[in-house]
């Protein structure tokens, strides 16, 4: 059996061209014999539409894209992803589903049962669930066909599920000699591994040979990887597609196992590679061309300039120093020396005259009271309205360059350092930031020595250090993991062997912190939990712990 994986990078609500995209993979495939091609979840929308849904056109635009695909079915089979109705008179109006298309016909359709609205998810918001599974019969065998989160609920893999029903089972009740599963599935660290580990363990249980194809490219904060693959029926990856990039793989099945178990790039590569495509995507569907950001010598924004200079070209990416009086030598050296590195474009705009004049003008206003940390917030305010001026005048996107570490705990300044169009780094650890650093200069430096050598400063005032006003980020990162990702208290993260009194301090900023973070801009998840729509708490509230 020749199959055929469409590992495609669709465009949110760009319905003509994924379609074309769609017909355009089921021609190549046909031409080279195959006779089933696989799509993912939701290709002809895009995932995730989000709200777009509410909106009765878009839903008939998808479906009549339904119907140009069917009619480009002649002499294949074709499994897409597509939104239907719900034309009984109860529950939600639409189905996430995938149509079976084959030889201009529609031969049925299937609706995913798993509606998961955890973290960045919200479908139950849209979507009613499958009211019942079935399998179909191609080309001699038994299939089931699944939609993303179908998997993901075996009794034999986890320890707590999310559901009661397990449409896996159901269908292999019904005799399923094949699984194939179409899937959305976003990246964070790890996820590429599980989703494996889990398909491997269901396609061993149930004794079938597993299909899986998942969407790449970036979509807003999400970033989807790819790295489609086919199980064995022990369970064995037999063909493990690429990562972070479209993929069209023609394959004969079966096939033997892997002769080295399936391989993934270290978690370094990964996130190098998914925010390199999160930022290419988010600037190519959003409609820009070039970024610029601010330079300040230091680590953050350095890995930031790397990061779109691969996604972009160096010629689209526009480095700005703007030195205050406070700014160190090194500061304004390391930034001309990553410029050279990366070869971008680079600038030097002083920001001392302009400090000066908002002194003097508030002097009068000021009067009696000493310096404090409003003069270090005016700086950074400064230097976010020449960025966005710069944004405006040249079209170029505004990236911030703040880590998650800052983030968490407010180390940073509303309508400053936060001002741009996207935070490529905002899921970044400040610990992860030096390791993504020391992997890009693996080769040859690419992020000069001494940005990752000096203590972080945010050269606000004289002699500054990051540790001034935060504890080690070593401390802090494993603080801020137990306590978001892991939702532990303050007590348990204080029985790991932290101090309480740094624990209550970190968790007490993260909280008052959550009215900047809503007005930040988005950034792009690589890890289990991010600041954004998969993490929702209340500014006001009263309760800390």
């Amino acid at each position: 059996m020749r199959v055929a994986f469409a590992q495609m990078n669709t465009t949110v609500g760009a319905i003509a061209a994924n379609t074309d995209h769609i017909i355009a993979r089921i021609a190549e495939a046909r031409q080279a014999g195959a006779q089933l091609v696989l799509f993912p979840e939701l290709a002809i929308s895009g995932y995730p539409p989000m709200d777009l849904l509410d909106q009765p056109h878009f839903i008939d635009l998808n479906l009549q894209a339904l119907q140009r695909i069917r009619e480009a079915t002649t002499g294949i089979t074709a499994i897409v992803g597509f939104i239907d109705r719900n034309n009984s008179n109860q529950g939600k109006r639409l189905f996430n589903a995938a149509a079976v298309l084959q030889n201009q016909e529609l031969r049925s359709v299937h609706y995913k049962t798993l509606l998961p609205t955890y973290d960045v998810f919200d479908e139950e918001r849209y979507f009613e669930s499958a009211p019942m599974v079935s399998v179909i019969e191609l080309f001699g065998k038994r299939v089931g066909i699944t939609i993303c989160e179908d998997l993901w609920n075996d009794s034999d893999f986890w320890t707590h599920r999310l559901y009661q029903d397990d449409p896996v089972e159901q269908l292999a009740k019904q005799g399923m000699e094949m699984l194939i599963n179409i899937s959305a599935s976003p990246f964070h660290v790890g996820k590429p591994a599980l989703r494996m580990q889990m398909v491997q363990s269901l396609a061993r249980k149930h004794g079938v040979p597993a299909l899986y194809v998942n969407q790449v490219g970036g979509n807003d904060s999400l970033v989807f990887d790819g790295h489609s693959f086919c199980a064995n029926a022990e369970g064995e990856i037999t063909w493990l597609g690429a990562g972070f990039q479209e993929q069209f793989a023609i394959l004969d099945l079966p096939l033997a196992p892997l002769v080295e178990p399936a391989a993934l790039a270290p978690d370094m590569a990964m996130i190098e590679d998914a925010l390199v495509l999160g930022v290419r995507d988010y600037l190519h569907k959003s409609g820009f061309r070039s970024v610029v950001l601010g330079l300040s010598g230091g680590i953050d924004s350095a890995i930031t300039a790397a990061i779109a200079a691969k996604a972009l070209g160096p010629d689209q990416v526009l480095g700005v120093a703007m030195p205050s009086q406070y700014s160190s030598e090194g500061s304004v050296t390391d930034a001309v020396a990553l410029a050279k590195n990366l070869g971008i474009q680079y600038q030097e705009i002083p920001i001392k005259p302009m400090f000066d004049a908002f002194c003097q003008s508030l002097a009068p206003a000021f009067a009696g009271r000493a310096e404090d940390v409003t003069e270090e917030n005016l700086q950074a305010r400064i230097r976010g309205n020449l960025l966005m001026a710069l944004s405006n005048k040249f079209g170029h996107l505004l990236l911030t360059t703040g880590n998650k570490s800052e983030m968490a705990v407010g180390y940073c300044t509303l309508y400053g350092d936060m001002c741009g169009g996207l935070a490529v780094i905002s899921d970044l650890p400040k610990t992860w930031v030096y390791a993504l650093a020391e992997y890009m200069n693996r080769h040859a430096e690419v992020i000069p020595r001494n940005t990752i050598d000096k203590p972080p400063s945010a050269e606000l005032r004289p002699d500054q250090k990051d540790q001034d006003t935060l504890p080690p980020y070593e401390v802090l990162d494993a603080i801020l993991m137990a306590y978001i990702e892991e939702q532990k208290s303050a007590a348990e993260i204080a029985a790991l062997g932290y101090e309480l009194e740094t624990v209550q301090w970190v968790i007490r900023r993260i909280n008052l912190n959550e009215y900047k973070r809503r007005q930040a801009p988005p950034g792009l998840k690589v890890t289990r939990k991010a600041f954004g729509p998969g993490r929702r708490y209340p500014i006001a509230r009263g309760y800390d712990s």
